[in-house]
Parts: C-alpha cells; structure tokens; sequence
C-alpha cells in the first residue's frame, strides 16, 4: 500500500462550487493519516485558486464555510496545490494571481503521478 495521494480537480468551477469540497475534505483526511497529499488543478478548476474568488463561493446555501476557507486549511497543512499551465492560459488574465503558495504543474506531473506505483490517484 502506498501512503502517496494525487488528486485532480477538474469538474469544479466557479459555476458548479458544490464540486469542489469533496475533492478538499478527502485530501485533508489522507494528510489526517499521514499520507503525503497534492491537489492538481485543471480545466476551469484553476480559477477556484485565482486570489479572492473562493472567499464568495460556497458549497450550498447554508454558507457556513467558504470554498477560500477549505483551501486555507489545505494550505495551513502544507499540501500543495497545483495550477495546471494549459488551464492558467486558457482561463486565467494575465492580471490575476493566484493564491499563495500554489505552484505550476502540467498534465504530464499528474499523468507520472498516475503512472507511477508509488502514488494513488482521484480524479474529480
């Protein structure tokens, strides 16, 4: 068994927020059980990372906590997020940053991941 966990959002967005929890929670509950956890993001999941766009985005409508308020917990436990470069060209201006500390990573850093018998993969 391996305690390596890649995940790969891509069906969230600004406009399906619901999506993006799941994903979030379950890479926080392997990082709970020691396992060494990085979320990929591609597609228009790359704008859930632009600065100050989850902050106003929820999962349902009781609003208890925002899409910005998972993503600072995954940050305070140092799983890394990526921004895909493919996805940041297609969906991003060149005007906006994304969130701190998210890296770059392409398709082929997820695709390795998959690949290799050293990591699980989610994809969502």
């Amino acid at each position: 068994m391996t305690d390596k966990l890649a995940i790969l959002v891509c069906t969230a967005s600004t406009d399906r927020p619901e999506l993006l929890p799941t994903p979030l929670v379950h890479a926080l509950a392997a990082h709970a059980l020691d396992a060494e956890v990085e979320i990929h993001f591609a597609g228009p999941a790359v704008r859930l990372l632009v600065d100050g766009v989850a902050d106003s985005l929820y999962a349902g409508q009781q609003q208890e906590k925002s899409l910005g308020d998972f993503l600072r917990e995954l940050v305070a436990a140092d799983i890394p997020l990526f921004a895909c470069g493919m996805a940041r060209a297609a969906w991003l201006s060149e005007s906006e940053t994304l969130i701190a500390p998210t890296r770059a990573a392409g398709a082929t850093a997820f695709v390795a991941r998959t690949l290799s018998p050293d990591w699980q993969t989610l994809v969502y």
